[in-house]
């Protein structure tokens, strides 16, 4: 039976994402358990490879480096054919991804590419005697699926934030890949990245999200939220789909069953009843704080702490709390 894990390590403008650090160290735990190893694969233009080692501090083993001028954008097709000759040579017991956009895209292209199942947007992993078992939320969060996955290999996707990258470190062998073909040739190219506001967190790789609802009553009371997660310092702000409907927030900040899901260690639900659309897309958040005036609010019976009252009084007085905090170490 296959030990080693291939993880696939994100990158984006020439820089591994946290992401990726979470797909190793859900590999690491699978390889661990198997007793393997775990090599990660990291694309990007030439001189992508200097970012290898902080993979190997991750929990890499081997770090396999695909560097061309056209994987400087994300290239499906050269991807998906690397990582599917390299499992089908190398034996891997499995292969890690992260549920991301890219991960999203590219996992399913891989496991069509092996012939084998996938189970994506995974909370957990685990490897049980031979079979690779994950916990996948059904029903808009209200259940969760235990899924497992006899074949080998099992190909897997995690919820971003759900797998915490842990230090775990290696002096990692670097390893550079042979592509398959040319990759400026592949029928599908990106010829435009239009980035949001890159002054802000990303959703995916916050620590701390502070959302907004309609309960903050207009669109200029979301400055609050903005202010709290500005107080934080490592947080980003997101908002429900009513909000991103209004107009009051872009798209990309909505939470929720047709929006971003994430699981965060700290969510704090600012002004949100807890639809159940809304729920489905943070409810695995490791910890959940809502404020709201209405003590019967859903979002109550899935907040670790809940806090009963009006949002434009109490968050101002939270966003000082946190500051006093901060400045006091």
């Amino acid at each position: 039976m296959a030990t080693h894990v291939l993880a696939f390590a994100e990158t984006r403008s020439g820089d591994v994402r946290k992401v990726a650090y979470e797909a190793v160290t859900a590999a690491r735990a699978l390889a661990d358990a198997a007793g393997g190893e775990v090599h990660a694969v990291v694309a990007g233009a030439p001189g992508i490879a200097g970012k290898a080692d902080a993979l190997g501090r991750a929990g890499a083993d081997v770090v396999i480096t695909l560097e061309h001028p056209a994987l400087a954008d994300y290239n499906p097709e050269a991807l998906a054919s690397f990582i599917a000759g390299r499992v089908k040579t190398g034996g891997y017991r499995a292969v890690t991804f992260v549920a991301s956009a890219q991960g999203k895209d590219l996992a399913p292209r891989v496991a069509a590419k092996l012939g084998v199942p996938l189970a994506s947007d995974l909370t957990s992993v685990t490897l049980s005697g031979d079979t690779v078992v994950g916990t996948h939320p059904v029903n808009t969060g209200k259940v969760i699926a235990t899924v497992t996955l006899s074949a080998t290999p099992a190909v897997v996707s995690i919820r971003p934030g759900a797998v915490t990258a842990a230090d775990n470190p290696r002096q990692a062998r670097i390893e550079p890949g042979a592509l398959v073909g040319d990759p400026s040739a592949s029928r599908v190219k990106v010829t435009q990245t239009v980035a949001g506001n890159t002054a802000k967190l990303d959703l995916g790789d916050a620590p701390i999200i502070v959302s907004g609802g309609r309960g903050l009553r207009a669109a200029e009371n979301f400055k609050l939220v903005e202010d709290l997660a500005a107080a934080f310092g490592n947080a980003a702000v997101g908002a429900t789909r009513a909000v991103t409907d209004d107009g009051w927030r872009p798209h990309s900040d909505q939470i929720g069953q047709t929006g971003r899901q994430v699981s965060p260690n700290l969510y704090v639900a600012v002004g949100i009843s807890g639809a159940i659309q809304h729920l489905a897309g943070m409810r695995t958040s490791k910890t959940i704080v809502a404020i709201n005036k209405d003590k019967e609010a859903p979002i109550f019976k899935v907040a670790d702490y809940g806090i009963v009252g009006d949002v434009l009084e109490i968050v101002p007085a939270l966003t000082a709390a946190v500051k006093a905090a901060k400045s006091a170490h």
